[in-house]
């Protein structure tokens, strides 16, 4: 049963005058969040995710078309290797149209790689390619022991020819015939490696090119097969045609035209979701999504959390699919008024100035209109004779603290450069939402731009930039823990992932929108110092700042 109807009926006054965003989790709907703690109960039952990664589930309140309110679930992906569990609606692509494209497809891909796999180490090719390998150690080995034997005799016509030169009672022509001979053994020695080399090659001619051959076939066939796999892609694509709430159907590849649509578009819970309401002709009331069982080795994820759907992927798929709905906005952050005395001014000089930059302001502008006022822009208007780009580094929208500012190009581009060679220090106060397996330690967890939900981070050994945190604990209380920070690198959001992430500190900081919850009316990570060498006067400063919290 897909749509489980409400026991007892919700009053009328219980419902959602509008759908609250799936953007904003602050705002998930009190219906939606007990149906949510409804399905965690049952899957902690059930612990399909047990031994494995967890996943992202959701859970959409509707209106039937004969005015009930039920709940439809979904999950995000596959569950246990399978697009269609009972009690969860269907994916949201056309099974028939896909299946159409991806039965011959699939058989097609796996012949390809089939042949491919045979080529790199099967039966015809593995036997040319063992004995090309044995052959070129063969053939180093002889060319090592020759050069060997030749930079030995080099070394004795070396010895001889300055021996034979020093003689000052050796007459001129007996001298001479004497160097010659050394030259022509030279020339020999150089002869014979290039007797061996040659040789070499004629040897292994015959091997190399039916290797040569297997390769260029095995990398003709791995082109082939990406081609292929894209114009796959594109039928797959096609199969998910996504309707509105005015009923308006387009495929994911033209909600995302002219770009590609990115992997495991439509595959979300929330699009599976609203895609099976309007096919039982239901209207949608109230999402929820959250995450359940062990955390991705990404990080930023953790079981019973609730999360916004994602931006990159999700993002214009539901704004296609909520067209018609009375939907509250997205939340926009730093969007919001900050008081036109801030950021306060903690040090000013010539060259230099530290502010005390509130959250909720950003540091340098925004792309969208509405987030135009930044630390850059005020201090812009505030120092109108300044030249730069002003702002040296960047605290988070929801961080607060220390901020330096420079009033021109030069001693801007020394302030940076002092931050390069970690000439800079800083230090942050957070608080935690847990406790600390260590007291004290360093983290080290490389980090990349979550490319599906900017401005999200992840944690990538492959392909992250590494990223380095000292931290010690100042005080411990009520499940919560107060730690000092010491970023020795300035990747964006760090501290925020370094104290998330399970092989990190494994405890959010409170507050933290993206990475954690909303446990604090903001996010509690504060930039309460900060030390630098003045780039004029050679002056060490350091400066504090009240942490707020």
């Amino acid at each position: 049963m897909e749509l489980r109807y409400l026991d007892p009926q919700p009053m009328p006054g219980d419902l959602p005058a509008r759908m609250p965003s799936p953007f904003d989790v602050a705002a998930i709907h009190p219906l939606a969040r007990h149906a949510a703690e409804q399905l965690r109960a049952e899957l902690g039952d059930r612990q399909v995710v047990a031994g494995h990664e967890g996943k992202m589930f959701g859970v959409l309140v509707v209106r039937a078309p004969d005015g009930r309110v039920g709940v439809l679930r979904a999950f995000s992906g596959m569950l246990e290797g399978s697009w269609f569990v009972p009690g969860f609606v269907p994916p949201a692509y056309d099974v028939a149209a896909k299946a159409h494209v991806w039965t011959a497809g699939e058989a097609e891909l796996a012949t390809i790689d089939a042949r491919i796999a045979q080529l790199t180490a099967g039966a015809e090719a593995e036997p040319p390619r063992r004995e090309l390998a044995a052959l070129d150690a063969r053939q180093a080995t002889e060319l090592a022991a020759l050069t060997t034997r030749h930079r030995a005799a080099k070394a004795e016509r070396a010895r001889r020819r300055t021996e034979t030169e020093t003689e000052a009672t050796a007459a001129p022509s007996p001298r001479a015939a004497a160097l010659h001979e050394l030259a022509q053994q030279s020339r020999g020695d150089t002869a014979e490696h290039r007797r061996l080399v040659a040789s070499h090659a004629a040897s292994r001619a015959a091997l190399a090119a039916g290797v040569a051959a297997l390769d260029a076939e095995r990398d003709q066939l791995v082109a082939h097969r990406a081609a292929r796999s894209r114009v796959l892609l594109h039928g797959i694509h096609d199969a998910y045609v996504l309707a509105s709430a005015r009923g308006a159907l387009v495929s994911v590849r033209a909600i995302f035209a002219p770009a590609e649509p990115p992997g495991g578009a439509g595959d979300c819970a929330a699009p599976k979701l609203l895609a099976h309401a309007y096919r039982l002709g239901a209207v949608p009331l109230a999402l929820a999504e959250f995450w359940s069982g062990p955390p991705p080795a990404t990080g930023g994820r953790a079981d019973g959390v609730y999360y916004p759907a994602c931006r990159g992927k999700c993002g214009p798929i539901l704004a296609h699919m909520l067209d018609g709905l009375a939907v509250d906005a997205a939340p926009e952050y730093g969007a919001a008024p900050i008081a036109a005395d801030e950021p306060r001014v903690v040090y000013a000089d010539d060259q230099v100035i530290v502010v005390d930059k509130p959250a909720g302001l950003l540091s340098v502008p925004g792309r969208s209109g509405r987030l135009r006022d930044s630390v850059q822009t005020r201090m812009r208007a505030r120092y109108p004779h300044a030249t730069g780009p002003l702002v040296v580094h960047r605290l988070d929208l929801d961080t607060s603290g220390l901020l330096l500012v420079a009033l021109d190009s030069a001693t801007h581009a020394a302030l940076q450069a002092d931050f390069a060679r970690r000439a800079i220090t800083k230090r942050y106060i957070a608080v935690l939402d847990g406790a600390l397996a260590s007291p004290a330690g360093t983290i080290e967890l490389p980090l990349r731009v979550d490319l599906d939900d900017r401005p999200r981070q992840l944690v990538d050994p492959v392909h992250g930039k590494s990223a380095h945190t000292d931290y010690e604990t100042v005080a411990v209380a009520g499940g919560r823990t107060r730690v000092a920070l010491y970023p020795r690198t300035g990747r964006t959001h760090q501290l925020r992932v370094h104290c998330a992430h399970p092989l990190g500190l494994g405890a959010p900081i409170a507050g933290d929108r993206l990475y954690g919850g909303p446990t604090a009316p903001r996010l509690l990570l504060h930039a309460e110092s900060l030390a630098f060498t003045h780039p004029k006067t050679g002056l060490r400063i350091e400066l504090t700042s009240e942490v707020p919290f």
